[in-house]
Formats: structure tokens, sequence, C-alpha cells
């Protein structure tokens, strides 16, 4: 009964670390998500305003 205990510790410790990782995975997207968003949005405007002729 106590290796039970043991184990089902053991196996509680790595799943929880599993999903420390896991959300360390998903704010990383979050941020370059956001970031690539960003960057998109500046480039429409830059086009945008070469077309208006804002470039010179």
């Amino acid at each position: 009964m106590k290796k039970l205990n043991i184990s089902l510790l053991v196996l509680a410790m790595i799943a929880l670390s599993g999903c420390s990782v896991i959300t360390g995975i998903f704010k990383a997207g979050v941020f370059v998500g956001i970031l690539a968003i960003v960057i998109v949005i500046a480039i429409i405007i830059w086009i945008f305003s070469l077309f208006m002729g804002g470039g010179k």
C-alpha cells in the first residue's frame, strides 16, 4: 500500500510539471501571436501610406 501511495505521488508530480510546461508554451504562443498581429497591422498601415503619398 505504501508503494502505491509513493507511485501516485510521483505520478502527480510528473503530471503537474507537465501542466506548467504547457502553460509556459501557451503564454509564449499568445505573446508571439500578439506580436505577429502588431507587425501585420504596421505593414498594412505602411503600404496604405505609400499609396496615399505619405512615403515621399
